[in-house]
């Protein structure tokens, strides 16, 4: 198993990074991603869906993945530790930097259970510029604050729909110090207990591929976010490079539920989470799924090869 694991980080922890962009406004930056090509039904009327590999009702995988993630909770970064080999906490750094929020931004992380996007938040010192993320990404240069006329300080509210991970997030929040400018909100990601046109950004890392309703969660990031404002989603996703694939299956079922049997006691549930991954839907397909919901310049940037994906895109 050292072994194994060993070849797996030194392979994975190489960064590969290949961008697939889509821009309603400018079509010669990329390819359309047409739904003829997608085996994804977005806005399908069927009733079932999986919970890993097996078929299931929709009500019947939400109630499970309820009970997964109240299961897990405490040991929810410990569990992506495992199943990205501590990788993760470098990802989220990263996408926190693509973002770079401003002072007075209105920060929604959906799924955000732990809080860990909010630490990293707390931590960068890069709250000043706004350079990589223009109010109007069509223009190189013009005004591009998005702050509320109240103040500087941004706000950071975490959503989550199950409690345990909520108390697990408010407790670390506490105990860092970090509970100044966050808020803690129980709610589901397919029906956001927000108002429409009130964030500035809307992140959501490794949680969207547990949603039931893929496309409903996407389109109520759409709604409760402003004009300008921004969406972005990091997730575990279809690896690209050959030698990482192989490496990583080997990983992902023979070392990660034996890993959450010793860590936690809990071999489904880490069995769940590796199903999931592999049933979400690849790169060019999910960022189709985004351009339905109503966003432009959608792109896609793929890290470590494809074991994890970037998806941004603009509420215009």
């Amino acid at each position: 198993m050292a072994a194994t694991m060993g070849f797996a980080r030194r392979t994975i922890s190489q960064v590969f990074t290949s961008n697939f962009v889509h821009c309603k406004r400018c079509l010669a930056l990329g390819v359309r991603f047409k739904s003829t090509e997608s085996q994804f039904t977005p806005h399908g009327n069927d009733e079932s869906t999986h919970f890993g590999y097996e078929n299931v009702s929709k009500e019947e995988k939400t109630k499970r993945v309820h009970e997964v993630f109240t299961k897990v909770a405490e040991k929810y970064d410990v569990m992506n530790d495992a199943m990205s080999l501590g990788i993760h906490r470098i990802w989220k750094d990263y996408f926190m930097q693509k973002l770079t929020p401003m002072p007075g931004t209105k920060l929604l992380d959906v799924a955000g259970g732990t809080g860990l996007i909010r630490v990293i938040l707390a931590n960068s010192k890069k709250m000043k510029n706004l350079e990589s993320w223009p109010q109007n990404p069509t223009e190189a240069e013009g005004d591009t604050s998005s702050s509320d006329e109240e103040g500087d300080s941004h706000h950071v509210t975490v959503c989550d729909i199950n409690k345990n991970m909520l108390d697990v997030g408010q407790k670390r929040a506490a105990q860092r110090g970090l509970m100044e400018g966050i808020s803690w909100v129980e709610g589901n990601a397919e029906e956001l207990p927000f108002d429409s046109d009130s964030m500035d950004a809307y992140t959501i890392a490794f949680g969207i591929r547990n949603v039931t309703r893929v496309q409903k969660a996407l389109d109520e990031a759409y709604r409760v976010l402003k004009p300008g404002g921004r969406f972005m989603c990091l997730e575990f996703s279809e690896v690209k490079n050959p030698l990482v694939k192989n490496a990583y299956d080997l990983y992902s079922f023979q070392v990660i539920p034996a890993l959450g049997q010793i860590l936690a006691g809990d071999w489904n549930s880490y069995q769940y989470l590796i199903e999931s991954i592999r049933k979400f839907p690849p790169q060019e397909e999910f960022a189709y799924m985004i351009e339905e919901a109503g966003f432009a310049c959608v792109t896609v940037e793929n890290l470590s090869g494809g074991i994890a994906a970037i998806h941004s895109g603009f509420k215009l």
